[in-house]
């Protein structure tokens, strides 16, 4: 079993909006890793931060990528930091990745600055920039298809992202 396609990007990049579209598009069940994390620890993904730390977090999001790859076979989409992983980013060799390519300003627009997302507290959009120069390497490093998605509609994302996976 393996999905059908694997969504990677920075927080505000429309990775569960166009996941769920995707979804429906292709046929098959979305799935949200940053949902079975906070199903497995009883809380959401901020409080987990906060009461546990990043390092849990981390151990969490991988063990959560891993059960979803090898289980899931609709579309998937990926915490923005669980390619930090290199367990991960190993596990990712061979599925069609793609990442959705945002700009900050259309990020920041879409995260909002009163965010409740951990990593983005304090000076939220220098964290953010901060956060996208250093994943973006990775990103594109791991993506078989790369999908801008600054000032356009999900559904043009969508039907770019089919055209992609065909063969």
């Amino acid at each position: 079993m393996s999905p059908r396609a694997v969504l990677i990007g920075p927080p505000g990049s429309g990775k569960s909006t166009v996941g769920q579209l995707l979804a429906e598009r292709l046929g098959v069940a979305f799935r949200d890793t940053d949902a079975d994390v906070e199903r497995t620890a009883g809380k959401p993904v901020s409080d987990v931060f906060i009461e546990d730390g990043e390092e849990r977090f981390r151990e969490l999001e991988a063990d959560a990528v891993r059960r979803a790859l090898a289980e899931h076979d609709g579309v998937l989409s990926l915490g923005g930091g669980a390619i930090l992983a290199e367990a991960t980013r190993e596990l990712l060799a061979g599925h069609p990745v793609i990442y959705l390519e945002v700009g900050l300003s259309n990020a920041v627009q879409r995260v909002g600055l009163a965010s409740a997302r951990p990593l983005l507290v304090l000076n939220p959009r220098s964290q953010l920039k901060k956060l996208m120069d250093a994943r973006r390497p990775l990103y594109e490093g791991l993506a078989t298809i790369v999908v801008a998605t600054d000032e356009r509609e999900p559904g043009q994302i969508v039907d770019e992202i089919v055209e992609g996976l065909k063969p």
